[in-house]
């Protein structure tokens, strides 16, 4: 199946396929920590999360591509709750698509943190909460390659649908081609859950979807592993628009 590529001229919304071919420059990284909003803007925006209809939170999120790497900042937030949760997770990949450090926090209503870093050529994670002295620490047999797919961010999902369609889909004269049914295994770790899995994307093909601003007709992705199945809607931007979690009746679309 043939996919229009000439507005996009495999740059500017797939520029995080650079991040993963490794062409990006091969700068070495600060030794300090980044500086926010540093580099080229790739996507920013919000998304809307509905459950039986009702929005139920809005995750607020932006993804920038620096010199050495990307950042990728997002912020969760409960609606129409009492007290409102908030949480938010930077997470920092290298030239290479490998997780350099990710740091999740919960703000309210209480208060945790969270860190996910390479110890040699496995990744570590330390967590602790505002009732505990003592941290807690989990080393995990994964490669810095693996993919976080932490709860309720869902701009992780459009990083691993990204990395799928620049990995398993070809660029022919200026045109994206992908197959159908075509699937690929990623590795998982999702940090709140302190687990990992491995995970099936696949491209279904095309679907006209009514959304706020009318019907669009969007690329249509499934991410399956064994805790449920993600569909996933891009445009031909490659920006996340919807999502749907299968079994859960809850719905995910971009504001």
């Amino acid at each position: 199946m043939k996919l229009s590529r000439r507005r996009l001229a495999f740059g500017f919304y797939f520029a995080m396929a650079v991040v993963w071919c490794g062409a990006a420059s091969a700068a070495p990284a600060p030794k300090d920590k980044e500086k926010q909003h540093e580099g080229k803007e790739i996507d920013s925006g919000s998304f809307g999360v509905f459950q039986g209809g009702h929005r139920v939170g809005t995750e607020t999120f932006s993804i920038y591509e620096t010199s050495y790497g990307s950042i990728i900042e997002s912020e969760f937030k409960t609606e129409n709750t009492t007290p409102v949760s908030v949480q938010t997770s930077v997470l920092q990949l290298n030239a290479k698509g490998e997780i350099r450090h990710y740091d999740w926090k919960e703000v309210s209503p209480e208060k945790a943190e969270s860190v996910v870093v390479p110890n040699d050529e496995f990744l570590n994670q330390k967590w602790h909460t505002e009732l505990e002295t003592k941290e807690h620490e989990q080393p995990y047999l994964l490669p810095p390659s693996t993919n976080v797919l932490d709860d309720y961010f869902f701009i992780h999902r459009e990083l691993l649908a990204w990395k799928y369609l620049q990995g398993d889909c070809k660029v022919d004269k200026g045109m994206m081609q992908c197959t159908p049914k075509q699937r690929a295994q990623f590795g998982t770790l999702n940090p709140r859950q302190h687990t990992s899995a491995p995970l099936a994307a696949e491209f279904i093909g095309r679907e006209v979807v009514v959304l706020k601003s009318g019907p669009q007709d969007l690329l249509k992705l499934e991410l399956k592993n064994d805790s449920g199945t993600w569909q996933l809607w891009l445009n031909d931007k490659f920006m996340l628009m919807r999502v749907n979690v299968l079994g859960e009746n809850t719905i995910v679309e971009r504001d």
